[in-house]
């Protein structure tokens, strides 16, 4: 291994019987399952007291093409008529999955665990996504003054439809 190598190692997988469609159309409303292996549930330990958890993905189902790209097309924007085409930006100024390191990022509510398991609402992945980290939300990550790209706003407002 050199010195530049990164290694990470699941420890747990997405467990989901919603359809790869349903995911991406409604995945805030869906529930779904994160298994973490039964070598690393004893870090489940104090978790259950958290209403929100962040969860790291692996999108292993990515095409070198989809891990390539540096520039893309915002996705779930709201479509109504005459909704303009997203403008091409950067991959790190979206949240798309088509990203340089096929990495997720996903708050979620913590519903309940069980074991080794956690009930979540809200994560965006697919049945089998390996997971790599879980960490509990906090109220010291909370932003209260932030800005959002003002390409992004004309997208809303146009999608809403504001003048």
């Amino acid at each position: 291994m050199n010195e530049s190598d990164i290694i990470l190692r699941p420890v747990g997988i997405v467990k989901t019987i919603a359809s790869d469609d349903d995911i991406r159309e409604r995945h805030s409303e869906l529930e779904s399952t994160i298994e973490v292996f039964p070598e690393f549930a004893e870090a489940l330990e104090g978790i259950d007291g958290f209403s929100h958890i962040f969860v790291l993905t692996y999108f292993h189902r990515l095409t070198a093409d989809q891990t390539s790209v540096l520039k893309v097309r915002p996705r779930r924007l709201p479509k109504a008529p005459g909704f303009e085409e997203p403008p091409l930006v950067g991959a790190f100024a979206t949240s798309s999955p088509y990203r340089l390191n096929p990495i997720g990022l996903s708050l979620v509510i913590l519903v309940f665990r069980d074991e080794n398991r956690l009930v979540v609402r809200g994560l965006d992945c697919f049945n089998g996504t390996p997971v790599l980290d879980i960490k509990p939300y906090k109220d010291d990550y909370r932003a209260d003054d932030y800005r959002i790209a003002s390409w992004y706003h004309r997208l809303i407002d146009k999608a809403e439809g504001r003048p």
